[in-house]
């Protein structure tokens, strides 16, 4: 779900989502420094370029990956679905679409929820 406030700039998170899944291929191909370079700077330009001007602090946008991490209904930033009939100690196993936080100097705010596959921890 876009929050409300961000959602004139849903084409770029399109474009978050598609370095996102580069990203999450390039973690099966060996060799991938210069790919991963040229990701690392696309992923600069949306992290600090975006908005840059120069009266304004480095504003843009960020993702992040939240895959291993713990869950609970408390987590906000993310809308899960549950895999299996157990809802304790549920682990995130999935990434459909990574969590984009709106950053402002040294704030963030959440532009989009991340989108994710839970389990429960056996």
């Amino acid at each position: 779900m876009i929050e409300q406030n961000f959602k004139q700039y849903k084409p770029s998170f399109e474009l978050l989502d598609q370095l996102f899944e580069i990203e999450r291929k390039l973690e099966n191909i060996e060799e991938s420094n210069s790919i991963s370079r040229n990701l690392n700077k696309m992923k600069n330009i949306f992290e600090t370029n975006l908005f840059s001007s120069s009266t304004s602090s480095e504003m843009g946008f960020i993702y992040h990956n939240p895959i291993g991490e713990a869950y609970n209904e408390t987590r906000l930033e993310l809308e899960a679905s549950i895999a299996g009939n157990l809802t304790e100690n549920l682990i995130i196993k999935e990434v459909i679409k990574p969590i984009i936080r709106y950053k402002s100097g040294g704030s963030t705010l959440i532009a989009r929820k991340g989108v994710v596959i839970v389990e429960s921890k056996k």
